[in-house]
């Protein structure tokens, strides 16, 4: 099978982890993942939910929001018309996700907020959220780390997704657009940089898939993951020398 992008089945789309981009925040990147960009930052409150309060702990939180216009034809603002499910279940995603990744304990009495805003869509933007929003966080942390005098900073592991597919029944690494529309079995992995899983999210759209399928989805997420992940540490060394 020829991908539309011409693309290897194991190939990641470009990746770039552009960071601190926002001079407000206490940490910030864009991620720009083929034509899927989105701006993650992350801001620190001195407070928790009630619901975390008296625990010894801290909260890693995350909102997610598309622009009107990051697809083909404009969206209304979910500020007009109520948040959709959707919506509330990418979010949740990535709070899961990066909460996997940190010691609350050390953040006691602290929240971090994590926003990511999808500037433009073509895919993915739920991985690019939480892969992108893992720089930010880390950022953020780095720098309340200087106030706070932590030994150590926070951060158990670091954290990245990719989307797997099944196209024309092959398996195949990060799904764009044209892809995702008409893939036979769509996933969602999330891995920490052990290579062990935090999340998986698997659909068939169409014919059930198979152990056999789903495993060859999990070696090409770990493969991408990996790829990920080395891309967040270059984008942390490049943000610790500008």
């Amino acid at each position: 099978m020829t991908r539309p992008s011409g693309r290897a089945d194991n190939e990641l789309r470009s990746v770039q982890i552009i960071p601190n981009v926002n001079k407000y925040a206490e940490g910030s990147c864009l991620i720009k993942w083929g034509d899927t960009h989105v701006m993650c930052t992350a801001s620190v409150e001195e407070k928790v939910p009630l619901w975390v309060k008296g625990t010894g702990q801290g909260w890693v939180t995350a909102e997610y929001g598309m622009l009107p216009r990051s697809t083909g034809t404009r969206m209304e603002r979910e500020a007009k018309k109520g948040q959709q499910g959707r919506t509330q279940e990418i979010q949740r995603l990535i709070a899961r996700a990066l909460r996997a990744c940190v010691d609350l304990r050390a953040l006691d009495g602290m929240t971090v907020k994590i926003d990511c805003d999808v500037i433009q869509a073509d895919g993915g933007t739920r991985t690019a959220s939480v892969t992108g929003g893992f720089v930010a966080l880390y950022l953020a942390l780095q720098k309340v780390g200087a106030k706070k005098a932590w030994a150590t900073l926070p951060i158990t592991d670091f954290v990245a997704a990719v989307s797997c597919g099944v196209v024309q029944g092959v398996p195949v690494l990060d799904l764009d657009y044209v892809e995702d529309s008409n893939a036979g079995t769509d996933a969602n992995f999330v891995m920490n940089g052990h290579g062990n899983l935090i999340e998986v999210q698997g659909t068939a759209e169409h014919a059930p898939f198979s152990p056999a399928e789903l495993t060859a989805l999990l070696a090409l997420a770990q493969k991408g993951i990996g790829t990920l992940i080395q891309i967040q540490k270059s984008a942390l060394v490049d943000a610790a020398h500008a």
